[in-house]
Order: structure tokens, then sequence, then C-alpha cells
């Protein structure tokens, strides 16, 4: 071998072998590095609510207020993760993490819009600690007025009590509930996207907007609360879903969904209410697709499907499928009318997210996301209010047959 060629072959070895040395490490370092975890405790305190969030690692934070959603943004090259504990609290709702382009969002859903929040962090270990503050508990000090000149008894005058501005939340006064509430559930969510068009459209995109849509129809025309299982990007469990409802006390619960099959001509809508046993074939499959989405990290075997039927029995939503039953037929009727698409009919299956609430229930499955032609009406703002509108029109149908003037 040529003198050159040696040195050229040496030169080589060495470089390979320095940078195994050099790189190797750091390449390992950044590969092993472990995904940050956070913990959230919630405790309620005389006046507010104290949110302790920890980590293993430190970790860059920053908060922001949005009506009655707290956001703490996480920047973090290497994920992060929730470990979700249950919790109960007078102030906070619940608890989600969302991912961002620029960061991981920790949403804090309180009660009301009327709060104020201090916060303080301690490093190594990372520990964030927040407390919130309700308007009532903030506006307490300020009761007590400068006395006015004492008067005579019989001239003494009474000043009204100033009213406390209505906040969001069943109502508690007297121990009877004025306003209604029905909950509107967006399908899917997050990490768990749901079915998927030709063009890319997402059912979980879908099912938000058509939500919104449906909730300010209701707002707009119906004296009722309206509560969503989710009003962003986020992935909530299906047992989570109808434990919202139950916990803000719904009178109705409205799961809205877009449908998808490996037949792309298959096309029309067609609404459900909860059954131990499918109406046919394809709705037994729809309901497994449904019940064993992504978000869930223990799926449903088929196998298993006798013990979901025994927990669907205990449930309380036995009590309410007479009126589930009636409330799919008017909305199925509406949709039908304004749509004109293919009326799929009423259908009964086992859904996983209808077994839990308890008040009358039903999954609407607006159109086809694999059929290219509803795929476009889907993704129109038109076709989505007038989904909205359809499924509001039943609902007040049957609310005209069910409630006393």
């Amino acid at each position: 071998m040529p003198r050159t060629a040696r040195v050229i072959l040496v030169l080589s070895l060495l470089f390979v072998a320095f940078s195994s040395l050099v790189f190797s490490p750091v390449l390992a370092q950044k590969k092993s590095q472990p995904v940050p975890v956070i913990k959230v405790e919630v405790a309620d305190f005389t006046g507010g609510t104290r949110l302790k969030i920890t980590a293993g690692s430190n970790l860059n934070y920053s908060l922001r207020k949005s009506g009655n959603v707290l956001t703490v943004s996480f920047r973090t090259s290497s994920g992060l993760r929730y470990d979700r504990t249950p919790f109960s609290s007078r102030l906070v709702q619940s608890i989600d993490l969302a991912k961002s382009p620029e960061a991981f969002l920790l949403l804090i859903k309180t009660s009301t819009a009327d709060f104020s929040y201090t916060q303080s962090a301690r490093w190594n270990p990372f520990e964030l600690t927040i407390e919130l503050k309700g308007v009532e508990e903030k506006k307490a000090p300020a009761e007590p007025r400068p006395a006015a000149p004492e008067k005579p008894a019989a001239t003494q005058v009474q000043t009204q009590p100033t009213p406390v501005a209505e906040q969001a939340g069943p109502p508690t006064s007297g121990g009877k509930k004025q306003v209604k509430t029905i909950v509107i559930d967006p399908g899917h969510g997050g990490n768990e996207t749901g079915a998927k068009g030709t063009y890319g459209t997402l059912e979980k995109d879908v099912t938000l907007a058509v939500s919104r849509k449906l909730k300010e129809a209701i707002e707009r025309g119906l004296k009722y609360r309206v509560v969503m299982t989710r009003e962003a990007d986020l992935s909530v469990p299906l047992e989570r879903r109808a434990a919202i409802a139950n916990n803000n006390k719904a009178d109705l619960f409205i799961s809205i969904h877009v449908n998808g099959s490996r037949r792309v001509k298959a096309n029309g809508s067609e609404t459900f209410f909860l059954s131990l046993n499918a109406s046919d074939e394809e709705s037994r499959r729809l309901a497994y697709f449904e019940n064993n989405s992504e978000e869930l990290e223990n799926r449903v075997p088929e196998k298993d499907f006798d013990d979901l039927k025994l927990i669907l029995w205990d449930m309380a939503q036995s009590a309410y499928l007479k009126q589930s039953s009636q409330l799919a037929e008017f909305v199925q009727q509406e949709l039908n009318e304004l749509l004109n698409t293919r009326n799929r009919g009423v259908k009964q299956a086992p859904f996983k997210v209808l077994t839990g609430a308890a008040c009358p229930a039903i999954l609407v499955e607006v159109a086809f996301i694999t059929n290219p032609e509803e795929e476009k009406q889907l993704q129109a703002e038109d076709f989505q209010a007038r989904v909205a509108e359809a499924i509001y029109r039943g609902l007040n149908r049957f609310l005209q047959l069910y409630e006393k003037p």
C-alpha cells in the first residue's frame, strides 16, 4: 500500500475513534433523557383552592388567565406527561394537559371566570404552588360601608343587598335547582383524532365546531345552562365525559360524532341511544370502535362485552331509555329534513360514553367523513350550522313534550 494511502487510512481511523469518544456520550445522554412527569395536588381551603404542581426536574413555565381557564405553559423539549389523580374541589372543575406547537399546556378549568390567582415556585425539586380565590371571597372585605349619620329608628332607611353576579355552575340556593343543564360532548379530541376523511379532515375538529354552534343555538333560544365536555382540542376519557354530565347535574346529554366506514360510498345520518344489544352488526362494530378509541389506556376487548353489559344494566341510563329514544327520534327527524342526507334511522348500541350519564342521552353520527362528498359538506360552515340547527330543533321538540309550562 502506498505511503500516502496508509496515512489517510490512519487519519480516518483516528477521526472515527475521536468522534465515538466525544459524540457518543452526548447522543446517549439525549436518547436516555427521561420525559418529565407532573403531578397536581388539589386542596380547598377557607376562601379558595390551592394547587401544588410537582415534577422530577425543573421546568420553565408561564401562566395566563382566559375566562374560567387558567393555563400553565411548560416549555420542554423532552416531552411532558401528566400523572392524573382524582380530586374534588369547589372551585376547580377539571385539569387537562394539551400540546400546542410551542409548549405543553396544563388547562385548569374553574367553575367561574371571576377568580384571582397567585403563584410561587421553588426548584430542585420543582414545585409550583397556585392559589385561586373566587370573586365572593375577594369582595368580602369591601362589604362594610361608612355609616350614615344616625337617624331616629322610625326613619332609618334599609338598604337593599347588592345582587351577586351570576356564576357558572349549578345553582344551590334553597336546595332547589332553578337553571337546567344540557351537556354537549364533542367526540374524540387531543391525540385521539377519531375518523379521518380522504382530504385529511379529522372527526375531532368537526365535532368541536358543530358542538360550539349547538351551544350558541341553545343559549340563544333556551333558558338552559350549557356545559361542554371539552372546549378545546383535548383528550377526555370516555368515563369522564359522563362524569362531567353527572357532576353538573345534567338534564340531557348529547354526544356528537361523525361516522367512518371502509365502504367509501357509505353515507347518511343516524342517531343512537343506549341499549345492551346493538340494533345490527354495523351498529355493534361502530360502538366497539368508539369504545376502544386511542385515548383509553385499557381497551375493551370484544370478549369482555358481557362485562360491559352488566355494567350498562346497573347504570342509571336504564331509567331513561324511553326519553332517550324519544329525543333520538326527534333529532333524527330534524337531521333528515335540514341536511337532506340519507336517513339511516334511530338505532341502539352499547356506547360506553352513554353508560354513566344519569339523564336522557343520545349519540349523533352526523355524516360519513370517509365519504368524499359528505366530507366536503362537513368542512363547510353552513353545513355545520345546519347540523347544529337540526339538533337544536329536535331538542326543542323534546323539551316541549316533556317539560311542563
